[in-house]
């Protein structure tokens, strides 16, 4: 049996190794290289897993915020039912980059890029159609216009499912003809075999991704048309950042992928899914997550700081009213029956009313009691007291 090659002369006594050996270092003898792919256990592939997740459940957590305050004005300007599937896409399209971790299959292989090319393409037309009614919204002013009919609550539907639907014909095709496929890389690394999918036709992947590029260049230009109208619920500057970072992360992609080999390359295709997907949610929802909650929670202290102000006065108001009806009632009963049987007149009623005046709160004036006593002390009652004296 011939060895590997010591050295250029024993070049008729030596072999080389087969694709899925290589040579130890005396070079005497083959040894099979170790099958590895990019394993969640390992770091990298712990990290995207993480992050990944984290993030999904962050777009969700948005979701969940928009749901509950969706009567407010800022979730109702742009079509909050848009916003809701732009949402729901983002978290799918965190979610696929876990399908590029983990030893590949061919039902894998085959979802890999189709998914991420749907998921991409419904979020990319949901910020398109947004961008579409914005600028319709804002230009469209005159009445009778042949324009409004865009206005039409179905028109931002129609277009996310038309670009949807394209980008659907394109998998179908590509699928149909070159689908993707497993295969073992042996020549990236000498004492590795790295198991990753083979796109198939090259020419329908970036296909693909041009046919993305393109929808997020169209919204990227009418956002960008449209950033001087008015601010009141305008996500033009919004959209018009969220697709400069989208479009600036696909546009490094593609020659940091060319110049990758290995595990390499799907590490950067998840890096820029997970960049772009984070930029679009950080530059259009985030800011208004942000002042959805700051002014629900100053609407909350406003309104409570309103309830409490309004319970005390009403307690204090109740205190007044029961110190009142107890004060008439000890004025009325007691010390005026008093003053008119001893009948003594007015000088016993001011006496009266200063000791009455160190009982009663402050808000009971005695001069109620000598107003009674000056009207009511030369009554019928007092006469016969009088003349028996």
């Amino acid at each position: 049996m011939l060895s590997p090659c010591l050295s250029p002369a024993d070049a008729e006594q030596c072999k080389k190794c087969p694709e899925d050996e290589y040579p130890n270092e005396q070079r005497d003898r083959c040894l099979p290289k170790t099958v590895t792919f990019l394993d969640v256990n390992e770091p990298w592939g712990m990290a995207v897993t993480v992050v990944a997740v984290s993030l999904s459940l962050l777009t969700v957590l948005v979701l969940w915020v928009f749901v509950k305050f969706q009567d407010t004005p800022i979730v109702q300007a742009n079509n909050r039912n848009l916003s809701y599937l732009l949402l729901t896409s983002l978290s799918s399209c965190f979610l696929c980059s876990l399908l590029f971790i983990g030893r590949p299959t061919k039902a894998s292989c085959l979802l890999r890029q189709t998914v991420f090319a749907i998921v991409f393409t419904v979020a990319v037309s949901s910020i398109l159609a947004k961008t579409i009614i914005v600028v319709l919204a804002f230009r469209i002013t005159r009445p009778g216009s042949r324009m409004r009919m865009f206005l039409h609550p179905r028109v931002p539907y129609c277009v996310v499912l038309i670009c949807s639907g394209i980008q659907g014909l394109f998998c179908a095709i590509w699928l149909g003809t070159h689908p993707p496929f497993p295969e073992a890389d042996t020549r990236s690394e000498s004492r590795h075999i790295i198991l990753t999918c083979n796109e198939g036709s090259a020419f329908a992947f970036y296909c693909v991704l041009g046919y993305m590029g393109f929808l997020a260049l169209g919204s990227f230009t009418i956002a960008f048309l449209a950033r001087n109208l008015p601010d009141a619920f305008n996500e033009a500057k919004f959209i018009t950042f969220s697709m400069l970072v989208f479009c600036s992360v696909w546009v490094s992609f593609l020659p940091t992928y060319q110049s990758s080999k290995g595990k390499a390359m799907m590490i950067v295709e998840i890096f820029s899914i997970l960049a772009s997907s984070a930029g679009l949610l950080g530059c259009i929802f985030i800011p208004k997550c942000l002042v959805i909650l700051l002014t629900s929670w100053e609407n909350n202290t406003k309104k409570s700081d309103i309830e409490r102000a309004s319970t005390l006065s009403t307690q204090r108001d109740r205190d007044l009213n029961a110190t009142a009806e107890e004060s008439d009632l000890l004025v009325s009963s007691g010390i005026k029956r008093t003053i008119c049987l001893m009948g003594g007149g007015l000088p016993l009623a001011r006496e009266t009313a200063s000791v009455v005046k160190k009982v009663l709160p402050e808000h009971i004036t005695p001069g109620y009691v000598l107003v009674k006593q000056q009207d009511e002390v030369p009554t019928t009652d007092t006469a016969p007291l009088a003349a028996n004296r």
